[in-house]
């Protein structure tokens, strides 16, 4: 909850149930980190992916930002379409990652 109530959250709904979600965290001046990117299975193949990364990339209070970053595990397609792409200079980025701090 903590990080939903700190984020720019979208979200969209078929009949008052939520079938995908995405969040920005941002300083809404120069970066953004977009998260936790999810369409249901079942309304999967529908465009609403693009539909939701378009929305969110349109987004007024995200514009003129220097940097957006993501981390995906396959849906590098998808956002290559809006411009994401691998780092250019890759060792100038780095992480501290604590798998598994769910569980």
């Amino acid at each position: 909850q903590k990080a939903i109530d700190n984020s720019l959250c979208f979200g969209i709904y078929h009949q008052n149930n939520q079938i995908g979600f995405a969040r920005i965290v941002s300083d809404f001046s120069s970066f953004a980190y977009l998260a936790d990117v999810f369409i249901l299975e079942d309304y999967r193949g529908k465009g609403l992916s693009k539909w939701l990364m378009k929305t969110i990339i349109e987004f007024p209070e995200l514009q003129g930002l220097r940097t957006w970053m993501l981390k995906t595990k396959d849906a590098h397609g998808l956002y290559k379409q809006f411009g994401f792409d691998s780092p250019k200079i890759p060792e100038r980025i780095m992480e501290i990652s604590k798998n598994n701090m769910y569980e």
